[in-house]
């Protein structure tokens, strides 16, 4: 695979800026260094990266990004330490951090140089109180409990995290989580900050806030900041100093994220980019660097995006969205439902909203809002305080968790709360065999769902050796073999690269089409709720605060800020192009990206 080398610096940045990064690469040693680098682990026949040539310097912010597969996690695993003393294989080549070798150095010695906030960060907790697990390094090297508190006290500031010192961790918010983790890796005052998926498990608001703090301990430590991220438009406001594209274990591109998003190597690599370039793209807009594509507010205010103005209208104005017609008959209804916890504490309040039959729909709002207990309740795990749900008409609080489970399935967020059996076949038969269905019946049915969600050739792997991605796919074929009439889907694409995220979406859109099973999604994915629902529930402190079109949810600043969402960056684009009513806008962009962008990116 060719690779692409890195270019100049954009001239987005300062000249101080280009200054800086030529002290770095003329006269600095790299602080992470590969040279003809592979690693192949033990039980492979082939590297999962190889020839890898790579050099980051102190203080620089590198984003890393890749399909699912690519080899962007082993090469992170180098960095930190874990290949090859966790994961054993073999290296050629060499390789360095700040300056020494990783295999002298052992994974102490690099965790004292390397500070890594993990995809899930459950699995790095080990204090029973936040406070405990910030100073688990500094207990270790038997630091006085003096400065210890001292440093604590300092660091939880840093990260905003210092009015729950005293709570366990696993009570805290997806948010509060991604902070401690972040705590507990800077307490040790290491030199490189490695994020692997940090936005992975956050609401839009809360991704957005991790991203600025990232930014934030990045200027203010000058620590050195590796970043692997699937959501590259939200990773784009860290305002890396390069992106580095790992393909098929190869690093394919290490450039300016302007030089990255004006070329084709994303679209040829299965990433995502992001939404206002695409829809630039559609318009016919040529994209150069000197427009600063990675920021649609510098092409704002720098008058770039005047250039694309007129083929933005023009695209918009001629791209006719045909009238929907919806199916009448209403299969799940939710009246004025109340639920608590805790006596005195309502998670949702008088909450009312009618699903009809054959539709996608999404249920977003900020971490803790009260969505996944809002699926809770129409399953059965949790019955309501007052109110009632209903299915095709009929009372769902008589019936029992089973009962309901004969049409409505549960893909559940944390997909090891689901996973039963030690091998992936045996999963997903699994409620076919308990309903008694044949072996031959079985057999086919679980081969059809397994090459959809991209696993069929895994069918007999140990669920253990899956990663984290694969196994929330597992979860989604297990529910999706039943066949029910209602499906709702927990973060149904979470830790999914464009590729997959695109399978598993485009699956669930072709059985919804065909089938007319009902989909419920619960998502911070604001690019999932555009793209494939037609309807979104808004939930904010327990409360609907909204039961709009997508386009309308993700233009209006007020919602969006309550439900702590995103607004959507076809936003800007509209505006900066002039167009008075954004949501039509997006409305355009999504009509126009189902009809006509698949096919456009397959060619």
């Amino acid at each position: 695979m060719e690779r692409v080398e890195r270019g100049h610096l954009s001239t987005a940045r300062s000249e101080e800026e280009k200054e800086e990064a030529g002290e770095r690469e003329g006269f600095m040693e790299p602080i992470i260094e590969f040279k003809n680098f592979s690693f192949k682990y033990r039980s492979q026949k082939e590297p999962t990266i190889r020839d890898i040539n790579l050099s980051i310097y102190p203080g620089e912010k590198v984003l890393i990004v890749g399909p699912s597969g690519s080899g962007k996690s082993t090469l992170a695993h180098c960095i930190n330490g874990l290949v090859p003393f966790s994961y054993k294989g073999e290296i050629t080549g060499t390789y360095s951090v700040a300056g020494r070798n990783p295999e002298k150095l052992g994974i102490f010695g690099l965790s004292k140089l390397v500070g890594t906030v993990l995809q899930d960060t459950d699995g790095q907790f080990i204090g029973l109180t936040v406070a405990e697990d910030i100073a688990f390094a500094l207990e270790n090297d038997m630091i006085p409990q003096k400065e210890m508190f001292e440093r604590v006290a300092r660091v939880s500031e840093t990260v905003e995290v210092q009015s729950v010192l005293g709570n366990a961790p696993g009570a805290l918010s997806g948010g509060q989580k991604q902070r401690v983790s972040m705590a507990g890796v800077m307490i040790d005052q290491v030199d490189i900050l490695l994020f692997d998926e940090p936005l992975a498990n956050l609401d839009p608001a809360t991704g957005k806030r991790a991203i600025e703090l990232i930014d934030q301990i990045h200027r203010e430590e000058k620590t050195t900041v590796v970043i692997i991220e699937h959501r590259l438009e939200d990773a784009l406001t860290c305002g890396a100093d390069r992106i580095v594209v790992v393909g098929e274990g190869r690093i394919v591109a290490d450039m300016t994220p302007d030089e990255l998003l004006s070329g084709g190597i994303l679209q040829k690599e299965g990433i995502r980019e992001p939404l206002y370039v695409t829809a630039l793209k559609y318009a016919g807009c040529r994209i150069t660097a000197d427009s600063f594509p990675s920021d649609i507010r510098k092409m704002k205010e720098t008058g770039r995006l005047e250039n694309y103005k007129g083929q933005v209208g023009e695209w918009f104005r001629q791209t006719v969205i045909p009238e929907r017609k919806w199916d009448e008959e209403v299969i799940l209804e939710v009246k004025d439902l109340d639920f608590a916890y805790t006596p005195g504490r309502p998670v949702l309040k008088d909450v009312s909203f009618r699903i009809h039959k054959g539709e996608m729909l999404s249920i977003v709002g900020k971490n803790g809002a009260g969505k996944s207990t809002l699926s809770n309740l129409i399953c059965g795990f949790l019955m309501p305080d007052r109110g009632s749900i209903s299915l095709h008409g009929e009372d769902l609080l008589t019936r029992s968790i089973k009962e309901r489970g004969e049409s409505i399935g549960l893909v559940m967020q944390n997909p090891n709360q689901m996973i039963s059996k030690t091998m992936i076949f045996e999963e997903v038969a699994l409620g076919l065999q308990v309903r008694g269905v044949e072996p031959e019946e079985i057999e086919k049915r679980v081969h059809e769902t397994l090459k959809i969600c991209g696993l069929y050739p895994f069918r007999n792997w140990p669920i253990s050796a899956l990663s984290y991605g694969q196994k929330k796919r597992v979860t989604i074929a297990s529910i999706l073999v039943m066949n029910p009439d209602v499906i709702i889907l927990d973060e149904p694409t979470a830790g999914q690269d464009y590729r997959h995220y695109t399978e598993i979406m485009e699956f669930l859109k072709e059985i919804n089409k065909n089938s007319g099973i009902t989909i419920v999604m619960i998502t911070h994915d604001m690019h999932l709720m555009l793209e494939y629902t037609d309807r979104a529930l808004v939930i904010a402190e327990g409360q609907l605060l909204a039961d709009e079109k997508p386009s309308e949810v993700l233009t209006d600043d007020v919602l969006t800020q309550k439900a702590y969402l995103k607004r959507t960056s076809l936003y800007d684009l509209a505006v900066g192009c002039g167009i008075e009513k954004p949501s039509d806008f997006v409305d355009c962009f999504i009509y126009y990206e189902r009809e006509n962008g698949r096919e456009k990116e397959a060619e």
